[in-house]
């Protein structure tokens, strides 16, 4: 574990509807602080150790809901970004790109090659106890993107 690489890319997920940036304050906390647990648990899976530096970082949330979204995809975007400073990355100011996407269930979608992260949020949706929202979120220092 001695190149920089170390924490990317960065995968996790989490089962639970995300919470819009106008939900109230107390929701909103209990979010951004399930969102934090989660990509802290799957940093102590992940690596060994994790020493985060200020580098640019590209942001990809997938929502998984069980019916149709009732509100705006962005507006889960800022408490997502905001539970992941000091844990996944030093300050959301690294981030440079955000791609968000929900995948409803009423709308025909597959992943022609998902990463092994991305196969278990998706196993999780049809969990034995019925439908699951899940959120699944990727960090990558892959600036490939910049070519565009």
């Amino acid at each position: 574990m001695e190149n920089e690489d170390v924490l990317f890319p960065f995968e996790f997920h989490l089962m639970g509807t995300p919470i819009s940036l106008q939900a109230k304050s107390t929701s909103k906390e209990r979010w951004k602080s399930a969102v934090a647990e989660a990509a802290r648990l799957r940093v102590e899976e992940a690596v060994e150790w994790a020493y985060l530096e200020p580098e640019p970082l590209a942001l990809t949330i997938y929502y998984f809901p069980t019916a149709a979204m009732g509100g705006d995809v962005d507006n889960i975007v800022k408490p997502i970004m905001d539970a992941l400073i000091g844990v996944v990355y030093i300050d959301d100011k690294a981030v440079e790109r955000v791609t968000v996407q929900k995948f409803e269930p009423s709308v025909d979608w597959e992943f022609a090659t998902p990463s092994e992260q991305l196969t278990i949020a998706l196993d999780t949706t049809s969990g034995t106890d019925g439908p699951t929202p899940v959120v699944y979120v990727h960090v990558a220092n892959d600036l490939s993107w910049r070519r565009l």
